[in-house]
């Protein structure tokens, strides 16, 4: 995509230790409205740990984060999180609307009253993501994917500048994973709204991927895919020799813990349609 105007978030020099082990070290990231970015490494690399300094939930041992031009704080309205998954008995008495809604009040005691303002929100953002016909359906019975295109959806409740998603797609199939990275990339480039997606398969992100910042061993390299993920830059990240290939429009990350990614062409989806997402 075209870089227009100011980052909305901004990452500088951001580092996390604890006592002498590194975490990570000298982060710098620029975001901007609209862009989709993936956080990319190993497990263990830090990606969760730099999604937890972004929400504030962990104070970085130097640098700062700041959200269009302040520092972010926990709780943030202007910031959607989508966690890895939720854990629910297939019995469990919560509809998918119910679900979406707790983005609305799910910090207050009680249950909501009946509210017009609320079921129209509720029902936008279902729509958002194509998730209606799943609406009044037990969450507990519903798949990876479809829980996913809640989460979603209850991210959006607030208006985010920047949606943050920590590994939705690691317990997704195939065709799920696909239908999730671009269903986000069109609700998030329709509404301005960035996107810092982690993953450890970089496969599904890179058709929609603006941009990739790729960690490991504690430090980052940002930029277009084509200039970071290549031998010499993700040689020198990892400190040993990392080999990347290019074959049948597939990437591949050869070396210690270098993963497998690929590239597939992106799918078309109906607005509000109700309508299932065409396999990639």
């Amino acid at each position: 995509m075209d870089v227009i105007g100011q980052p909305v978030l901004q990452l500088h020099q951001i580092s996390v230790r604890y006592g002498d082990r590194r975490i990570l070290e000298d982060i710098d990231v620029d975001v901007f409205p609209g862009e989709f970015i993936g956080l990319i490494g190993p497990n263990g690399a830090g990606k969760t740990t730099l999604l937890r300094v972004i929400l504030g939930m962990l104070a970085p041992s130097t640098g700062q984060v700041t959200l269009a031009g302040k520092p972010t704080r926990h709780g943030s309205q202007q910031i959607g999180y989508v966690p890895q998954k939720i854990h629910l008995e297939p019995d469990t008495p919560l509809r998918g609307r119910d679900l979406v809604g707790l983005g609305i009040d799910g910090h207050r005691w009680g249950m909501p009253l009946p509210n017009r303002s609320r079921r129209q929100k509720i029902d936008e953002a279902l729509c958002a993501v194509n998730a209606t016909r799943f609406a009044d359906a037990p969450v507990g019975r519903l798949s990876g994917g479809e829980q996913q295109r809640l989460l979603i959806a209850q991210a959006l409740l607030s208006d985010p500048k920047v949606m943050l998603l920590d590994e939705p797609l690691s317990n997704l199939d195939i065709r799920s994973a696909y239908e999730v990275v671009h269903l986000v990339s069109e609700v998030a480039k329709s509404r301005g709204i960035a996107v810092m997606m982690v993953a450890h398969d970089m496969n599904p992100l890179l058709p929609v991927m603006d941009k990739v910042v790729y960690i490991a061993n504690g430090k980052a390299v940002t930029g277009r895919v084509e200039d970071v993920i290549r031998s010499e830059v993700l040689s020198t990240l990892y400190g040993y020799e990392v080999e990347v290939l290019r074959v049948r429009n597939r990437i591949i990350v050869v070396g210690g813990e270098g993963g497998e990614y690929g590239l597939l062409e992106p799918s078309d989806r109906s607005r509000c349609a109700g309508e299932e997402v065409a396999a990639p």
